[in-house]
């Protein structure tokens, strides 16, 4: 056997009566699918239960499988101690999909927990389904395998899913897969996070994935849509879209619904027909062919000023060489005469799969030319920004490029003085501490927030130090 079932949930901690207190009774189009979810995942009696969570420990660089032989956790961070979970683990299937992950060179294993303890999004689904057993007078005879999310691409989440059915597969396990994750946290201006026009749209998106069964919106979605929706549940989405990799299914949109300001919808996938093999469904092909194609396109589109910081970028990062300018630079490079006469401060920005792969810049110039400066800090983008361990060779094709050059800062009196989609800042102290960040950034949405992170980048604590802003424009090359 593969996988039996995938069920998509929500986590919403209100929605188990001893954290909800009745509140629950406001989703109970949730509720009722929850329980339906439950239901049918007792009737199914799996082995196994497979829950990825994005509250899980959660890497940049790392999907982290939870090992050991058993887990417990509790509802205590929202006032409910007493309602409480225990699994025990399948090390078996832990291990043999260690192995599998190891062998197909996708970096995903046990090592690195720092906290054994189950999440919320893990225990708002067993919650459910232990409901369900309960009610059915049956023991809960199943081992789980708990996964976390990361930073790594579509494609790995949705490989590591492929590697989950393998191994059902390959120790004919009974297994169901449940995706925890919520959609959109930006639904409505009074709720919790606010509003944000992305926030309808990622939830359609998705809606109409689980509806449909075709699960290649799931990969393809843009991430500045889905970092604008706040939303927590995408990658996890992903992962199960790989555990029902080229196999024929029944979707269901169980329920759907927001009224917290968050969506909440519950899905089911009921994999029916051919086991396996359906090569239409195999959405990782498709989505690897079509990256391919983009990638092709944006390089070819690229203005002067990103393929200069590219050239320097990758000249270095391939032999460890610089870009001498004018000497080493290709024939159908024609650079404007600005970026050899002019001096700017500039940043140059990576980002890989939607995430910022690195950024470093300069406020005023420090080189001899705009050009020099943009080779300079693309080096210094790719091995010197100490959040991230240096580009390498095989992530250049992956790469997306801003180049942003700075007009002068200049000083203003307050808050007030800033747009944070036109304006970048500068918070600085009279002691030489300076933090900045640049305009219209993703997941950037007030001043207040721009001014904030600006200050916590400098170690400034804007509640006891006394600091003066600078604002900035900047000409944004892609």
């Amino acid at each position: 056997m593969a996988i039996l079932a995938a069920y998509a949930v929500p986590h919403p901690p209100l929605i188990v009566h001893a954290v909800g207190h009745g509140r629950e009774e406001e989703i109970q189009a949730t509720v009722a699918a929850y329980r339906e979810m439950g239901r049918r995942i007792c009737e199914l009696s799996p082995e196994t239960l497979v829950i990825s969570s994005p509250h899980s420990i959660m890497y940049r660089d790392y999907l982290h499988i939870s090992p050991g032989s058993a887990a417990s956790g509790n509802f205590g961070h929202f006032g409910a101690p007493k309602a409480c979970h225990h699994v025990r683990y399948d090390e078996a299937f832990v291990s043999s999909l260690g192995a599998a992950a190891a062998a197909d060179d996708l970096a995903a294993g046990t090592e690195g927990e720092q906290d054994p303890a189950l999440d919320h999004a893990t225990m708002v689904p067993l919650h459910f389904i232990e409901e369900a057993y309960r009610e059915a007078g049956r023991d809960m005879d199943f081992r789980v395998v708990r996964i976390g999310i990361s930073g790594l691409s579509p494609a790995a989440h949705y490989r590591l899913g492929t590697l989950i059915q393998r191994v059902a597969d390959v120790l004919g396990r009974r297994v169901v897969y449940v995706a925890s994750g919520d959609l959109s946290h930006k639904l409505t201006k009074d709720g919790p996070y606010g509003f944000a026009p992305e926030g309808p749209t990622f939830d359609r998106i998705v809606c109409d994935a689980f509806l449909s069964g075709d699960f290649l919106p799931l990969l393809a979605m843009d991430p500045r849509l889905a970092e604008r929706a706040a939303e927590c549940g995408l990658r996890s989405f992903q992962m199960m879209a790989g555990a029902l990799d080229q196999t024929e299914i029944h979707p269901e949109l169980l329920s759907y619904e927001g009224p917290f300001g968050v969506g909440y919808a519950v899905a089911a996938f009921t994999p029916c027909g051919p086991e396996r093999g359906c090569p239409k469904r195999d959405y990782l092909s498709v989505y690897e062919k079509a990256r391919a194609r983009e990638q092709s396109g944006r390089r070819a589109s690229e203005d002067p000023y990103v393929r200069l910081a590219r050239l320097s970028l990758e000249t270095h990062v391939r032999d460890g060489g610089r870009v001498r300018l004018p000497d080493d630079l290709p024939k159908d490079l024609a650079l404007p005469d600005e970026l050899a006469t002019t001096r700017a401060g500039c940043f140059v920005s990576l980002k890989k799969d939607g995430e910022l792969r690195g950024c470093i810049g300069t406020i005023a110039p420090t080189r001899e030319s705009l050009a020099a400066e943009i080779c300079a800090n693309a080096v210094s983008a790719a091995v010197h920004d100490p959040r991230f361990a240096p580009v390498r060779v095989d992530e250049l094709d992956e790469l997306v490029y801003d180049v942003d050059v700075l007009s002068p800062p200049e000083p203003i009196e307050g808050p007030e003085q800033l747009d944070v989609r036109r304006y970048g800042v500068i918070v600085s102290t009279d002691d030489g501490r300076c933090g900045l960040l640049l305009p219209d950034l993703d997941g950037v949405d007030t001043v207040d927030e721009q001014i904030d992170i600006a200050a916590r980048k400098g170690g400034i604590d804007l509640a006891r130090d006394s600091w003066r802003l600078e604002r900035f424009e900047v000409v944004r090359h892609t």
